[in-house]
């Protein structure tokens, strides 16, 4: 009998002698991966224990409050975002200004950071103490917007809504869970870590207990990526598909466009109290990422529009360069209906639909179908919500990448001008404006 032959008992014990020896052999070597941090301590390499906490050099980056807008639109994002939505419980306008104007002394607080001051050890403490007793910045922004329901009777803040400040309504892939969407009051926290984030939220519910009620909370991160090389633009992240997002977004830096795209204008046919603000649209976006990962990668660039590895468009070489759809007029390299040749065509006419987008992923656990829960809070900013989001949802509704999401919540605000000085506070403009129908 030929020892080669998998039938001969032989053979068979020889083969699972190596493959136990290649399993033992894979065992030592994660063993030995493993240990690598435990074997550097004891040569000296590293004095590093396993309790420390993790170190930055970035706890003091801070953001100016005070400015024509408010920060966290154009301001670099970082690495921890949370978006969440509240009830005023406020009764009236007095409990609304209170409201306001202690939002606005927190944030200021939150966003320069400083000690806590102790308070008798009978009384509760004044700060939840997660980040200690001096708060670090953090490089925290706190983005406040407002959303349709706040221009109810309750205020008589009617007469001042912004002109395009709707309810969101459902586009057709949609699936909307009601407790996960709309709110009178949005608050948009980004900073370089969850815990920062985590901690001025509680501040925030802390000192608004009789006026602010959470609805819903999405929190949700992104990748850092290695520094660009020189001469090189930087990358933009991935989202949970694996593909680069906002490689096309339009430049923050560039005052002038972010004035067209971004931020109302002095002068519009939006009320004069809006200017300087923005419409910010918000969609929790579920990402079925266990389809998707049986999805071929041929496929799944042809959904996109992207090369994947790269992040360029089908016809070019990195991810920055624009697509020329002039020359593909019948999609041969960028399918018709791909999704960011759908979202952005590149023509004249669209212009007037660019948005500026401030993605964070999320991953939310596992849902009761065994199935994970992840995808995309979907954060963009505009100075018409009807020509900006709605115009490009409108757009992409029918797309083929929809099988392989489905939009779960969300909610349209209007972000508040900017605070000019230590006068000012967030919303003062609003309340004023409608102060003299008010008292009539």
């Amino acid at each position: 009998m030929n020892d080669s032959d998998p039938s001969n008992p032989a053979f068979s014990a020889q083969r699972r002698r190596v493959l136990l020896g290649m399993g033992a052999a894979g065992v030592a070597l994660a063993g030995s991966s493993l240990s690598c941090p435990a074997m550097a301590a004891q040569t000296g390499k590293t004095t590093a224990q396993v309790t420390e906490a993790p170190s930055s050099d970035k706890t003091q980056d801070r953001h100016d409050f005070h400015g024509q807008h408010q920060s966290g639109i154009v301001t670099p994002r970082p690495a921890a975002g949370m978006l969440v939505s509240f009830d005023v419980l406020a009764s009236d306008r007095e409990d609304l200004e209170r409201l306001l104007r202690t939002l606005d002394q927190r944030i200021r607080f939150l966003m320069t950071g400083g000690p806590v001051p102790q308070v008798d050890p009978k009384l509760p403490p004044l700060d939840s103490g997660i980040l200690g007793p001096v708060v670090t910045p953090d490089n925290l922004t706190i983005t406040v917007s407002v959303g349709a329901s706040l221009f109810d009777e309750r205020f008589g803040l009617a007469a001042a809504k912004p002109k395009r400040l709707i309810r969101m309504v459902g586009f057709p892939n949609d699936a909307l869970e009601p407790d996960c969407c709309h709110g009178d009051l949005s608050l948009q926290f980004c900073s370089n870590t969850a815990d920062t984030n985590i901690h001025a939220l509680r501040d925030i519910v802390k000192n608004l207990p009789d006026l602010l009620l959470v609805r819903w909370k999405q929190e949700g991160s992104v990748p850092p990526q290695a520094p660009a090389r020189p001469g090189e633009a930087a990358q933009s992240a991935r989202n949970f598909l694996g593909f680069r997002d906002s490689s096309a977004n339009p430049d923050s830096n560039d005052r002038k466009a972010m004035e067209q795209i971004v931020w109302v204008q002095p002068g519009s046919d939006e009320p004069a109290w809006a200017a300087h603000g923005s419409y910010q649209a918000v969609r929790i976006i579920r990402n079925f990422v266990e389809r998707w990962d049986r999805t071929p990668l041929q496929e799944q660039e042809s959904i996109i529009g992207r090369v994947k590895a790269s992040g360029a468009p089908m016809d070019g070489q990195q991810e920055h360069q624009v697509p020329d759809y002039r020359k593909d007029p019948h999609g041969q390299l960028t399918k018709l209906d791909a999704h960011i040749r759908l979202a952005n065509p590149r023509t004249a006419e669209t212009q007037r639909n660019l948005i500026l987008r401030r993605p964070f992923n999320y991953s939310n656990g596992v849902n009761k179908n065994g199935q994970l829960d992840m995808g995309l809070l979907f954060i963009c900013y505009q100075a018409d919500l009807e020509q900006g989001f709605i115009s490009v949802q409108t757009r992409l509704n029918g797309e083929p990448l929809e099988e392989y999401l489905k939009p779960v919540g969300g909610g349209y605000f209007f972000t508040l001008p900017g605070v000019t000085g230590e006068r000012d506070f967030l919303g003062r403009g609003l309340l004023e404006a409608t102060q003299a129908k008010t008292s009539a």
